[in-house]
């Protein structure tokens, strides 16, 4: 029977690394900002895969990590965003956080400038980000979904895809106008947005508060594999954001 320290994790090109991705990640979409891929393999075969690069907007999460360098020429390549993460179900039980330890020590020794790792978490249609936690991530914020849509076609779309595309803008005005004259119909998928950080570099820390993992059962931001949790208790003290970071498209990782 295979084991966890049976998996050998490697750097492998986009070429690999996409196609795994479209295949088991459930939005079945890869990120073009991912410029480091790690594959995870047993018995040689590829059974799992972790794209990082940079956010959409970059400048809007610098100030989440303070580090040493105070420029934001030096500030702009200390950190990347965990953007996609994908296994299938033939690795043993706790592959994933062993996975994306073993990626963190690689990324120390190859590429010590990043002190600092960003991920979100789907608590629309996926997950509340278990797996961060078991692999040390502090919990910085929890917000209400206010840009992931189902639309009336039956997709479901993020409005970045479409703020961030010009030629729709110009053609349609604002991105709500380009999403009724492209989908139909759309309405706000109710749900919550997770955001994590793990800090790499010892000397560097988090500038915004950290979250208690109790938290996120307690105002009910809960979901494990796209199935919502009931609070457990209501704790109307506690702020539940509605602004915050962007996270790269789509949000939806396998968590």
């Amino acid at each position: 029977m295979s084991k966890v320290k049976d998996i050998k994790l490697k750097i492998i090109p986009s070429s690999m690394a996409n196609p795994f991705i479209k295949k088991w990640h459930y939005s079945g979409k890869v990120v073009n900002n991912s410029k480091l891929h790690f594959g995870a393999f047993l018995c040689d075969e590829l059974h799992g895969v972790m794209s990082f690069g940079s956010p959409i907007d970059k400048s809007k999460v610098l100030h989440l990590v303070e580090t040493e360098n105070k420029g934001i020429n030096q500030k702009w390549n200390e950190m990347l965003e965990l953007n996609r993460m994908a296994f299938d179900p033939f690795l043993p039980r706790n592959s994933e956080s062993r996975c994306i330890g073993v990626a963190f020590r690689i990324i120390k020794a190859k590429y010590p400038q990043i002190k600092w790792i960003l991920s979100f978490a789907d608590g629309t249609q996926c997950g509340d980000g278990a797996i961060y936690r078991a692999s040390g991530f502090k919990l910085s914020l929890i917000k209400k979904n206010s840009d992931l849509f189902e639309c009336e076609d039956g997709t479901q779309i993020h409005s970045m895809t479409i703020k961030t595309s010009k030629k729709l803008r110009n053609k349609y005005g604002t991105w709500k106008n380009a999403l009724l004259q492209t989908h139909g119909q759309f309405a706000k998928i109710e749900g919550f947005q997770l955001r994590y950080i793990k800090i790499l570099d010892e000397s560097s820390k988090l500038t915004v508060p950290e979250i208690p993992f109790s938290k996120i059962a307690e105002i009910g931001a809960g979901m494990y594999k796209g199935i919502k949790r009931e609070p457990i208790s209501t704790d109307s003290s506690f702020p539940v954001e509605k602004g915050g970071a962007n996270p790269t498209l789509t949000l939806q990782k396998s968590l």
